[in-house]
């Protein structure tokens, strides 16, 4: 049974918090890739922006202040606030550290291929940062897996 730490891409192209969206873009570019790990100066993992992140929808290019009563002399949001909070925060973004999504789905280095694949099927990632303790050794895409379970049916 294949582990992560052998099917994975080590060593992934990655940004620290202070890296300016504009960079971050630049090195998604640059590498061709769909996504980067965002780490601190210890190589520990804070978040992760993927393409996602940098592109607001049609349906939040307005970033409309959520619909409202006044009851009572107070406002009643009929929307949540914090949807409207967490975009207007990624529009004005200027770091990766305002635009990541902290927390990522990670991977051990040392689990198994086939666990790997099954994080990815469940949360619809096609990438995951690989971690060991709470260090950034690699990334681990789709294909990744595939071949890695390809290779055990054979």
């Amino acid at each position: 049974m294949a582990l992560v730490r052998q099917v994975m891409i080590a060593d992934p192209v990655t940004v620290l918090p202070e890296t300016s969206v504009e960079d971050v873009v630049h090195t998604l570019r640059r590498h061709e890739l769909p996504g980067v790990p965002v780490i601190d100066g210890d190589g520990r993992l804070q978040g992760i922006i993927t393409e996602s992140d940098l592109v607001i929808s049609d349906d939040e290019e307005d970033l409309h202040i959520p619909h409202y009563i006044e009851l009572f002399g107070g406002l009643v949001f009929l929307e949540p606030l914090r949807r409207f909070e967490s975009r207007l925060h990624k529009a004005v973004a200027a770091t990766a550290a305002d635009m990541m999504t902290p927390d990522p789905v990670t991977v051990e280095a040392d689990d198994s291929a086939r666990k790997a694949a099954r994080l990815i099927a469940d949360t619809g990632h096609n990438r995951l940062p690989v971690v060991d303790g709470d260090r950034v050794v690699g990334v681990v895409t789709r294909v990744d897996v595939l071949d890695a379970l390809a290779g055990e049916g054979e």
